[in-house]
C-alpha cells in the first residue's frame, strides 16, 4: 500500500472516530463498508477474529431482548410444584437457615442500571465444575440459586446495554451459541483453542479448572510443565497459515490459553529451537495499538485471537458490560480501519463461560450416565458416537473424593453465552438459531482455511455447526433500518469509577422478567424432527424420534409425572429413528414433555392402555401444511377438540370420532413464516376422565431466510399449565401466584 494511501485512510478512521464517539463510529463505519466480493462465497473471506469476552450468560444479557429465545420462550423446562425453570427456590442468605426461605422462589430480575448505576459492576457468582454440575443438574435445573446464589438470577435490560444491543441490531446474534463445557475459563477457552478439554488424559488433561494462568515457568515436571495436547495454533503453524494472538502482555488477564500448554511455555522460557514463530506469534507485546497497524498495513493474518486487559473484558470481577463495550467498540473500530480489509473480514464476539448467570435454555448433551458401574446405563440414547463427551478419568492433582462424585457427568455443553458475528456478510439484525458451541469456531476456520482439527469429538462436529449459517454471501449488502448508536466512552468512564462490585438482592417478590415485541430476521436452520407415540401395551408408551433434517439435533424428555427423575436425553443424526419406551406411573398416566432445537416443542399426555386414542402430525410433503392423523382403537365414540394457540385466528373445532374409526386432516401453518402451534384435547367423557392432550409447536424450515417466532414476546410463563384447555398463547404466561 503506498504510505500516502495509508495516511488518508489514518485520517478518515480518526475523523470518523471523532465525529461521532467510539461506540456509534464503530458500528456505522463497518455497516457502511461493502464486502469485497471475489467468487461470492466463504472464500471471499480472507480474515477471521475472535475477541472471546468473559463470564456472561444470554439470558444475562438478552433475555428481554426482541426477537431471540428469551424470557418469553412459551415451552420453560417444567419443576415440581407446578413452577417452571423460571421461578426457582430461594436461596437462603449467609446464617439462614433453609427453612427460613421454603416456599419463597426468586425469578429472573432486573439490575436496573437507570436507577442504580452501581448495578452495571454487579458481582458474579461460584462457576466452577462442581457448583455448574450442581446448577445444571443433568438438565433439571430446578434449584439454580441453591448453586449459584439468589444474584445468579439477575440480568440487564435493553436499556443498560445500549452497544450489546446495537450491535445486535447491526448484525447477527447467535440464540443457541453455548460454552463447551459446565465449568470456568480455561476449560472452556481449551474447547475454542484445541477442540477439546482432553477427556481421556493423553495431554495432561481432563481440564476441569484455572490450573494454568500464564507462561511460566517451564520448569517442573509432568502436570506441572503443562498441558501437551496439540492446539489449532500449531496445525495453523504447520499448514502455514497466518495467525497471531493480540494482547497486552502486562494485562491480558490471564485469559491467553495456549499459555497452559508445554510447547509454548517451551518456546517463550526454554526459546526452544524451531518454535521462534510459536513465541512470535502467541507471546509477543502489542493489543488494540498492533492490530490497528497490521489493519492499516494490510497484514492482518489469516486467524487472530484478541485477548483484552482485565478493564475491557467484561467479567464482574475487574469489568462491566460499559467497559466491555468500549472496548470492543475499540476493536471493531481498529479492524474496519482499513476498509480493503474489513471487507475481506468475519469478527467473532462470545463469551468464554455464563459465570454462573442463569440461562433458562437446556444445554444439548449427551445422554446422562444413570450408573457408571458396574454397566454404562444412559437415561436416553445417542445414535452419534459420544467417545470423548464424558468425564471417566480424575485429572491429576484433583483426584480426590470430592472430585470422584461427578465421574459419568457429560463436560457439556454447556449454558448459553452470546456470540457476536460481525461482518459484511452478517449485517442486518439477523438472528441465528442453529445450536453452536466453542468449537464450531474452529469449524469455520477448518470450512474457510481447510486445516482439519481432530480433537473435536463425533458428537460436537454432529450437534453443533460450523457458523457457516450466519454468513450470507448472496445478501452482503442488506443493512438495517435507524439504528441507536451510542457512544460508549462516557458509561465506561462512569463504570470504571465505581468503588467496588456489589451483590443485588433478589425483589422479595417474584415477577416474571418481561421480553420485548417485534421479531428478528432468521437465517434458515437444518432442523425437521418428528415425534410420534403409541401406547405398546398397558402401562408401557413407546416414543418414536425421527430426524428428517439436515443436521444432527438433540431432544430432551422431561417426564412430568416423575420430575425428580432424570430427564431423558437422545442424539439424532440426519435419517435416523430413534425408539424408547416409558412407563406410565402408578396411575396409568402419563405425561411427556419434549424439546428440541429453535423452539421445537412436543407434549404427549394421556392414560396408557391399549384403547387410548392417538394422534400423529406430520409436515406435508410440500411443506406448506401439517397432516394430522386421528385414531380411535376403543369401542366407544370419542371427540376431539382442536385449536391452535398461537398464529391462527381459526375458532376452535370439534372432531366426532367413531369407535374403531380414524381420520386425516391438514393443519395450516403460519402462511407468511411457516411457525405452528396446535393443541389437540380430547373432550372428556366425565370429570374423572383424565384426557388425552397433545401439543405440537415448532418451525417448519424451507432453506429460506424467515422470522424469529412472532408470538414470542412477554411476560416469562412462571407456571405450568395443568388444564386440558390451554388459552392461545398471549394468555399463557402469567406471573406466580
Amino acid at each position: 500500500m503506498h504510505p500516502r494511501h495509508r495516511a488518508r485512510r489514518r485520517f478518515l478512521a480518526a475523523a470518523s472516530a471523532g465525529a461521532l464517539g467510539p461506540g456509534a463510529s464503530a458500528i456505522a463505519h463497518a455497516l457502511a463498508l461493502p464486502a469485497d466480493r471475489a467468487v461470492g462465497g466463504l472464500r471471499d473471506v480472507q480474515h477471521i477474529v475472535v475477541l472471546t469476552q468473559e463470564n456472561r450468560s444470554f439470558d444475562h444479557y438478552f433475555g428481554g431482548l426482541n426477537g431471540v429465545r428469551g424470557f418469553a420462550d412459551p415451552f420453560p423446562i417444567p419443576l415440581p410444584g407446578g413452577h417452571t425453570v423460571w421461578s426457582q427456590p430461594r436461596a437462603p442468605a449467609k446464617g439462614q437457615a433453609r427453612g427460613e426461605v421454603q416456599g419463597q422462589r426468586v425469578t429472573p430480575y432486573r439490575l436496573d442500571t437507570d436507577a442504580h448505576f452501581a448495578w452495571m459492576r454487579a458481582s458474579g457468582t461460584p462457576h466452577r465444575w462442581p457448583d455448574a454440575q450442581q446448577a445444571w443438574d443433568h438438565g433439571r435445573m430446578a434449584d439454580w440459586p441453591g448453586a449459584k446464589g439468589n444474584h445468579s438470577m439477575a440480568h440487564f435490560g435493553v436499556s443498560d446495554l445500549p452497544f450489546h444491543t446495537a450491535l445486535a441490531n447491526a448484525f447477527t446474534l447467535c440464540d443457541a451459541y453455548h460454552c463447551s463445557m459446565q465449568g470456568g475459563t480455561h476449560p472452556n477457552r481449551y474447547f475454542l483453542n484445541t477442540g477439546t478439554n482432553d477427556p481421556f488424559g493423553h495431554g495432561g488433561g481432563p481440564a476441569l479448572y484455572n490450573d494454568f494462568d500464564d507462561f511460566g515457568p517451564a520448569q517442573g515436571a509432568g502436570s506441572q510443565a503443562g498441558y501437551h495436547w496439540t492446539t489449532y495454533a500449531e496445525r495453523l503453524q504447520a499448514a502455514g497459515v497466518s495467525w497471531h494472538v493480540y494482547q497486552d502482555l502486562d494485562d491480558n488477564f490471564d485469559d491467553n490459553s495456549l499459555a497452559a500448554f508445554k510447547r509454548f511455555r517451551d518456546a517463550v522460557h526454554r526459546r526452544s529451537q524451531g518454535d521462534d514463530a510459536l513465541r512470535a506469534h502467541a507471546a509477543s507485546p502489542g493489543g488494540l495499538a498492533r492490530l490497528q497497524r497490521d489493519v492499516l498495513d494490510g497484514r492482518l493474518p489469516s486467524v487472530s485471537w484478541i485477548v483484552g486487559p482485565a478493564e475491557g473484558s467484561e467479567h464482574p470481577w475487574k469489568s462491566s458490560p460499559a467497559q466491555g463495550a468500549d472496548y470492543t467498540a475499540k476493536v471493531l473500530a481498529a479492524l474496519s480501519a482499513n476498509p480493503e480489509v474489513w471487507g475481506r473480514t468475519v469478527l467473532l464476539i462470545n463469551y468464554d463461560e455464563n459465570d454462573g448467570f442463569f440461562d433458562h435454555m437446556p444445554p444439548p448433551a449427551p445422554p446422562s450416565t444413570r450408573r457408571v458401574h458396574p454397566r454404562f446405563d444412559l437415561a436416553g440414547a445417542s445414535k452419534v458416537d459420544t467417545r470423548g463427551e464424558y468425564h471417566l478419568h480424575l485429572p491429576a492433582d484433583h483426584d480426590g473424593a470430592d472430585e470422584a462424585q461427578w465421574l459419568g457427568r457429560p463436560y457439556g455443553l454447556g449454558p448459553r453465552v452470546p456470540m457476536f458475528v460481525v461482518s459484511p456478510w452478517s449485517r442486518g439484525g439477523w438472528v441465528c438459531s442453529q445450536v453452536f458451541d466453542h468449537t464450531s469456531v474452529i469449524r469455520l476456520m477448518e470450512a474457510r482455511f481447510g486445516v482439519h482439527e481432530p480433537n473435536i469429538s463425533p458428537w460436537r462436529r454432529a450437534v453443533c455447526g460450523d457458523l457457516t449459517a450466519t454468513l450470507d454471501f448472496s445478501q452482503a449488502d442488506r443493512r438495517p433500518p435507524g439504528l441507536g448508536l451510542p457512544d460508549t466512552s462516557t458509561l465506561a468512564q462512569r463504570a470504571r469509577s465505581l468503588p467496588d462490585t456489589p451483590t443485588p438482592p433478589a425483589p422479595a417478590t417474584a415477577v416474571a422478567p418481561v421480553q420485548a415485541a417485534g421479531a428478528r430476521p432468521a437465517r434458515p436452520l437444518p432442523y425437521a424432527l418428528h415425534a410420534q407415540h403409541r401406547v405398546e401395551r398397558a402401562g408401557q408408551l413407546r416414543l418414536r424420534l425421527h430426524n428428517q433434517g439436515r443436521g444432527a439435533a438433540v431432544v430432551q424428555v422431561y417426564d412430568r409425572r416423575r420430575l425428580a427423575e432424570l430427564p431423558r436425553r437422545y442424539t439424532l443424526a440426519p435419517g435416523q429413528w430413534l425408539d424408547d419406551t416409558w412407563a406410565a406411573d402408578a396411575d396409568g398416566l402419563h405425561d411427556l414433555w419434549l424439546l428440541g432445537p429453535n423452539g421445537w416443542h412436543r407434549q404427549f399426555r394421556g392414560r396408557t392402555q391399549v384403547d387410548e386414542p392417538s394422534a400423529t402430525l406430520l409436515p406435508r410433503a410440500d411443506g406448506r401444511a401439517l397432516s394430522l392423523h386421528l385414531r380411535n382403537p376403543g369401542a366407544h365414540p370419542i371427540t376431539w377438540r382442536l385449536q391452535a394457540a398461537a398464529y391462527q385466528d381459526a375458532a376452535p373445532r370439534d372432531i366426532a370420532l367413531a369407535a374403531g374409526s380414524s381420520q386425516r386432516l391438514e393443519l395450516p401453518l403460519d402462511p407468511q413464516h411457516h411457525w405452528y402451534d396446535w393443541v389437540l384435547t380430547r373432550v372428556k367423557a366425565s370429570m374423572d376422565d383424565p384426557a388425552c392432550f397433545n401439543r405440537w409447536a415448532g418451525h417448519v424450515e424451507t432453506g429460506r431466510p424467515s422470522v424469529s417466532d412472532p408470538a414470542m414476546h412477554g411476560q416469562a410463563l412462571l407456571r405450568s399449565w395443568a388444564g386440558d384447555e390451554p388459552p392461545a398463547r398471549a394468555t399463557l404466561r402469567w406471573a406466580a401466584g
